[in-house]
């Protein structure tokens, strides 16, 4: 008797995988279910990998081979988003050039995830900053370009002078760096586009179509933001602009509320907005100078908080309300943004809170044209009124209920030429262009003669050099390089100059999973046939904090290349899970918090299988928690368990085919049932990613199986006996895929446990006396279970805490007792 020794038989079983190629894909094959299983891609920065990215790989894994195990051919490739800010950053630090540090990392993580036992097709790796890829990522920029979905503008944008670079808006969190924790600033630069407003509506309209979490779906349909609402054309009066001002003095405003156009008593523009510099008086624009500085030190964030004290400046210049002539002045105040609508806002205090807290500080006149219920329309308001209700003091429109009164204001502009209905977005531009060093590089050259011309798709990929000096300056290493821009222009053959600026790093991560189909083909970007049969991706896992920016500019680029003819679906992700947080001291894992907890000491004392058991036990999937290893022992003495009742009578069960079917004796008949309601409960909640709940059920078949074994000696089983235990070692195979092997090789067989059917359940055997069973978590109901009449305490103990939402309830507490009434109650008591 050997005992359970984990790490000898990890070893042993990645080697024969390695040797065999057991897990690459059979992309070709016909029969048989498609199952494209994705992780997010991993970034090869400063961090290794650490538990709360074994949190994402190791279930996800499971579930893969679960659905292989259901018929499924299955791919899972694994790669590295190398390219990007977190490896520059690093990079910088250390100062080693990104590339030597980033392709070292990168064996390291590979390594980790070979010890994981994923079983992921090595021979489809991908690295974003390897030539092969990002010749492709060129490529893409080139086909947006050529369909007029990419573009060059110089815009206000955020800046982080920490980084040196500038920074999407979703890169800002609280007005800080999300990499560096800086204050972000805004600064106008010339920056390349893609043109993801083009396809606001279809990425709206794609959201009903997809399986994902509610909550990210909300996130994406927010930050798209659609507004039904008016155009309006205030106009500058003459005397408010400059004298030699040669600018058009309409004033346009988006307002989803054109019911309360005779309550605006003032105008206000952002502090960017291109008519600032041309209005008022020469003495007034001092000021109004000095408060544009002021503003472009403040991040979106900051200027738009609702606790934030309003400020501004009265430019000296006035505008025409269109529907009663009246003079308005013109402020501009930092809550206004020009990513929003036209930068201008009409402000009507009166129905609004941020224009009643601005005039209220201001002195301006606060004006009611709305009624709410028992208004007096002559008396002054209190508060801003912001419901609908009949209209006041609004002339001909006197009267109107809410909808009613817009339509007919809005037919009333369209009419005299002041405007009309309209549709406003939240969503701006994607912002694509970066002025640092490890990028894709732009494939642009500019021509003094010719302008912007594309590098020809032949002549791709436009190399990055290795000897460029990478130290941020502020603006891109690309232009110090004393040769690598200069170039002859592709079009005419004279001096040009190549673009410096590189790409956004999610460029690279929003057609990767294409390329994972066919990573080593020197000709095209993705094999189209394989790209028909196998997408969109079946099953893609990663954490919720990409809900906008990935997945959003993922599903963009998917519908351009759909639209032009590229890949016949318009969706990337057919269905998205985001696995919970791992923290650990009440915070998320990170280096610099000094918190990451390694995945190497644990595995160095248990083995990569209980590992990835007890995160899939200890933590719901969807929830995460704080890391806490007190229970990981248990899981090891459970595996080692298991292994000792298939040791100790691997000779007997191997008999058993042999023997009498005593699988109908009565002293089975409670294995038997066990054995269906196991399978049945773990099949659904691996469907539903409840990784969990079905490890108890395992747990409730192997206690069952040692109470048989207990009763009548494994000597007196026969046929259907066996076929139960090679059930039990089956479920457990995408849980502990290493052992799910030995134990395979120990019953006798000589393929893959992975290459065997999941087992099937008959509901007929559950057809008996079933009890809920309410679960509480002091005292209070939290779940409630079904389960068999008769069920004993211990078991109804562990399935109680393992069930539905209960670890999350009692994670990070101590459970004090655990009061369980049979066949009605389990009451957990935490403190």
């Amino acid at each position: 008797m050997g005992g359970y020794q984990p790490h000898s038989l990890e070893r042993k079983w990645q080697a024969r995988w390695e040797q065999s190629g057991a897990h690459r894909a059979r992309l070709r094959d016909e029969g048989g279910g498609r199952c494209y299983c994705l992780v997010m891609f991993s970034y090869p920065s400063g961090d290794k990998l650490h538990l709360g990215h074994w949190f994402n790989y190791a279930p996800t894994d499971t579930w893969a081979r679960y659905r292989r195990m259901r018929g499924d051919h299955v791919f899972q490739p694994m790669g590295f988003d190398s390219f990007g800010l977190p490896a520059e950053n690093y990079a910088i630090k250390m100062k080693v050039h990104p590339r030597v540090h980033t392709e070292k990392n990168i064996e390291y993580m590979r390594k980790q995830l070979q010890t994981l036992g994923g079983m992921y097709d090595w021979s489809h790796e991908l690295q974003t900053h390897k030539p092969d890829y990002y010749r492709w990522t060129q490529w893409l920029f080139l086909v947006l370009y050529e369909a007029g979905y990419a573009y060059r503008k110089q815009a206000p944008v955020n800046w982080c002078d920490s980084c040196q670079t500038v920074l999407a808006n979703e890169q800002v969190h609280d007005g800080l760096c999300e990499r560096c924790s800086t204050p972000v600033r805004r600064r106008e630069l010339v920056q390349w586009f893609f043109r993801i407003t083009a396809f606001a509506d279809d990425l709206l309209e794609g959201l009903s179509r997809i399986d994902w979490p509610q909550k990210t779906v909300t996130m994406q349909r927010n930050w798209i933001g659609r507004s039904e609402g008016a155009l309006v054309n205030f106009s500058v009066t003459e005397d408010s602009l400059a004298s030699d001002a040669d600018v058009d003095r309409t004033l346009p405003i988006f307002t989803t509320r054109p019911d309360t156009i005779f309550g605006v008593t003032y105008m206000v523009l952002a502090p960017e907005h291109p008519l600032v510099p041309q209005l008022g008086a020469a003495s007034q624009r001092v000021q109004v100078q000095g408060y544009v500085e002021q503003a472009s030190r403040l991040s979106e964030i900051d200027r738009t908080s609702t606790t934030r004290e309003k400020s501004g400046v009265f430019t000296g210049a006035y505008a025409l309300n269109p529907v009663n002539g009246e003079r308005i002045p013109i402020w501009i105040a930092d809550y206004v943004l020009s990513t929003y609508g036209t930068g201008a806002v009409m402000a009507v205090p009166g129905h609004d809170q941020r224009d009643f807290e601005f005039a209220t500080r201001f002195g301006l006149p606060i004006r009611r044209v709305i009624l709410g219920p028992g208004d007096d329309p002559t008396e002054p308001l209190p508060v801003a009124w912001t419901q609908d209700g009949p209209t006041c003091n609004s002339g001909e429109f006197d009267g109107l209920d809410g909808p009613v009164a817009r339509e007919r204001v809005v037919e009333y502009l369209r009419q005299w030429g002041h405007g009309g209905a309209t549709v406003n977005y939240r969503l701006r531009d994607w912002l694509v262009s970066r002025q640092r060093y490890w990028g894709a590089p732009i494939p642009i050259v500019h021509c003094a003669r010719c302008g912007e011309v594309a590098v020809p798709m032949e002549q791709l990929p436009v190399l990055l050099p290795d000897d460029a000096e990478f130290m941020p300056t502020g603006e891109s290493p690309l232009r110090r390089h004393p040769n690598w821009s200069k170039v002859d222009c592709p079009r005419c053959g004279g001096p040009a100059q190549r673009e410096t600026d590189t790409m956004d790093t999610f460029v690279d991560s929003s057609w990767y999973y294409l390329r994972y189909l066919s990573p080593h083909r020197p000709d095209v970007p993705w094999d189209r046939a394989l790209a028909d049969a196998w997408l969109p991706v079946t099953q893609y896992v990663g954490g919720a904090d990409h809900a906008v920016m990935h997945l959003l500019y993922a599903r963009f680029v998917a519908k351009v290349l759909h639209r032009l003819g590229h890949v016949s679906f318009d969706e990337p992700f057919a269905c998205l899970r985001h696995q919970g947080v791992i923290t650990h001291q009440g915070a998320r894992m990170s280096k610099s918090r000094g918190n990451v907890v390694s995945p190497e000491a644990y595995l160095d004392t248990y083995g990569s299988d209980a590992l990835r058991m007890y995160l899939m036990f200890g933590f719901a999937f969807i929830d995460g928690g704080d890391w806490d290893d007190s229970g990981i022992h248990g899981i090891a003495r459970y595996l080692a368990r298991v292994h000792r009742f298939v040791e100790e009578h691997q000779e007997r069960l191997r008999g058993a085919r042999t023997r009498r079917d005593a699988a109908a004796d009565a002293t089975f008949a409670q294995l038997r049932f066990v054995r269906h309601r196991s399978v049945k409960g773990g099949t659904l909640d691996l469907d539903r990613f409840q990784f969990n709940t079905a490890i108890a059920r395992h747990m409730e078949l192997t206690n069952q199986l040692h109470a048989c074994a207990a009763e009548r000696s494994p000597q007196q089983w026969g046929p259907a006996a066996l076929e139960i235990v090679q059930d039990w070692v089956r479920v457990l195979a995408p849980f502990a895929p290493h052992l799910g092997e030995e134990l395979w090789e120990m019953l006798g067989h000589a393929g893959s446990v992975f290459d065997e059917a999941w087992p099937a359940w008959d509901e007929a055997v559950l057809q008996r006396d079933e009890v809920t069973v309410v679960v509480q978590v002091n005292g209070k109901v939290r779940e409630q279970m079904h389960v068999a009449r008769g069920t004993d305490r211990e078991q109804l103990a562990a399935l109680a805490r393992a069930y539905g939402k209960v670890p999350t309830w009692i994670a990070g507490k101590a459970v004090v007792k655990v009061v369980v009434v049979p066949d009605k109650l389990v009451n957990i008591v935490v403190a």
